[in-house]
């Protein structure tokens, strides 16, 4: 009789079935784990025998195998510990089999029995219900996440010896459905991102917020040092719709994953991520063994800030095109393909010269040319075609310091945004963020007009007119009106602030 307990393993924020096998042999007493097992999981031996000890059973001496199947997949983490007791435990009869069958169990076991958190328990449980199981048996602490996956009848378990004396019928575990938080009530506190209304002057900055919110574009500020972009780029979330259901179970799906005890009512707000300069290309964008999820999946549907977009390594900074493209993350390896959601408003903040003073009126510019422009070299080209605002900020006066407020709440930009979005989903018919209509026939003839002129002036690429146009849509739908008219290709135009100084410097060249 070989006994069988399912489990599961993470890949990015997906699970996989993973089938604790544990089978009696001829050998020296003792427990070998077989099917690809990480460092903490060949670690997990004298953690489940302690366990089981504690619980006041022991085991017979006999050896035991324990395969973790599929076998080619490389597992890792001490999720499997309460699986693999109770297969032990089920192969020696001290355990009943009944009830078992279609059970997904997860959690990690401490020396005494007790049964401690594990990483991803919505991801595991989602997929547990993809598979048909009907029941999992997770850890008390992460009863939390057991409510937003309804069709899973979930058990919690505080200790070893209490999931024992459930199959002995003695006792029940407790279900989840009954102290699990759900989606409705798991709201962002009041003020969760500050207000855009904190930050005095920059009009043309916070227009640019909210012309990103409203069409879901990457942006990049340029302005000296206390001009207010990271004031400003933390404020964004604030104006973003709130997620509907389906993207607030991926978005605590995703959490779920990152971090263990992450509490549910941050879990399901827009994430805002400022990742260092120092962060590795793993780091940013996932990898690992076994792969985790990077900072352009954690931030997926909220806000992903680089500051000092300069700084960052040229390979990390360059492994973000495919995904401002794709809005996925793709990590291959040897053994592996992974693929994760990475969807965030890119915003990137950076000065215009290495002492960040490059054409202040008030402070002057220790830089040279050729200084400022190695500086504004390390952003390639082709990374900067992929954001779709470039916006130029300025020192704030004095005189903005001496109002009463900073202008709008942030309250009242959303409910444009929101409207923003409605308008163009009604008239696209499609549910994505930004979804837009780029032909030529949506505009005006002076705003064709205009554009083309723009395009031939510039020397835009095909990119770089596409995300033009649909910049200027977004900006048609913030007034709510149908066709795209020339003040809304003019407006869209003054956010490519890249694009118009290296018209300026060809220019200069020609000149000299």
């Amino acid at each position: 009789m070989i006994a069988k307990v399912h489990t599961g393993s993470l890949s990015g924020i997906d699970a996989v079935g993973v089938v604790v096998e544990v089978s009696q042999t001829r050998g020296l007493p003792g427990v070998d784990i077989i099917g690809l097992p990480g460092a903490a999981l060949r670690e997990s031996r004298p953690r489940v025998m302690a366990a089981i000890s504690n619980a006041g059973l022991q085991l017979p001496d006999r050896h035991f195998v324990v395969n973790l199947a599929p076998a080619d997949l490389r597992k890792s983490g001490a999720s499997y510990d309460l699986a693999i007791a109770l297969a032990l435990l089920c192969e020696c009869g001290l355990c009943p089999a009944e009830g078992l069958e279609e059970t997904l169990v997860l959690g990690e076991l401490a020396l005494d029995g007790r049964v401690r958190p594990a990483r991803g328990v919505l991801a595991q449980l989602r997929g547990a219900r993809r598979r048909g199981l009907k029941r999992a048996i997770i850890p008390r602490d992460d009863a939390q996440w057991a409510a937003l996956v309804p069709d899973v009848d979930v058990l919690l378990a505080h200790e070893l010896r209490q999931v024992l004396d459930h199959f002995d019928g003695k006792d029940q575990l407790p279900r989840a459905s009954k102290v699990a938080a759900s989606l409705d009530t798991a709201q962002p506190a009041a003020g969760h991102y500050g207000d855009i209304s904190d930050v005095y002057g920059q009009a043309s900055a916070k227009r640019a917020l909210e012309i990103a919110a409203a069409g879901g574009h990457n942006l990049v500020m340029v302005g000296p040092p206390g001009a207010g972009k990271t004031m400003l780029a933390s404020r964004l979330p604030g104006i973003l719709p709130p997620p509907d259901a389906e993207e607030s179970l991926e978005l605590a799906t995703i959490a779920s994953v990152a971090a263990r005890g992450h509490p549910i009512e941050q879990a399901v707000v827009r994430p805002f991520r400022t990742p260092h300069h120092s962060c590795s290309e793993e780091a940013l964008i996932g990898g690992g063994h076994p792969i985790r999820p990077g900072e352009v999946t954690l931030a997926h549907g909220g806000v992903l800030f680089l500051d000092e977009l300069p700084e960052f390594r040229r390979n990390v900074i360059e492994a973000l095109r495919p995904t401002m493209e794709s809005g996925q993350a793709v990590i291959v390896r040897a053994r592996e393909r992974v693929t994760m959601p990475a969807k965030p408003l890119v915003v990137a903040a950076m000065n215009p010269c290495p002492c960040g003073y490059d054409g202040d009126v008030k402070r002057v510019c220790r830089c040279s040319f050729d200084q400022a422009q190695r500086y504004r070299a390390r952003i390639s080209g082709p990374l900067i075609d992929r954001f779709d605002l470039h916006v130029q900020l300025s020192s704030v006066p004095i005189t903005a310091l001496r109002q009463e407020a900073g202008g709008e709440s942030s309250a009242a930009v959303r409910e444009r945004v929101v409207l923003a979005r409605a308008h163009s989903r009604e008239r696209t018919k499609h549910a994505e963020r930004g979804a837009a209509d780029v032909s030529l026939l949506s505009l005006e003839p002076a705003a064709r007009q205009l554009l083309l002129a723009c395009i031939e002036r510039f020397g835009l690429s095909m990119r770089a007119f596409a995300k033009l146009m649909r910049v200027a849509r977004t900006v048609a739908d913030l007034e709510g009106v149908e066709p795209v008219m020339s003040h809304h290709v003019a407006e869209a135009v003054q956010y490519r602030l890249f694009d118009r100084e290296a018209e300026a410097q060809s220019a200069h060249a020609v000149l000299s």
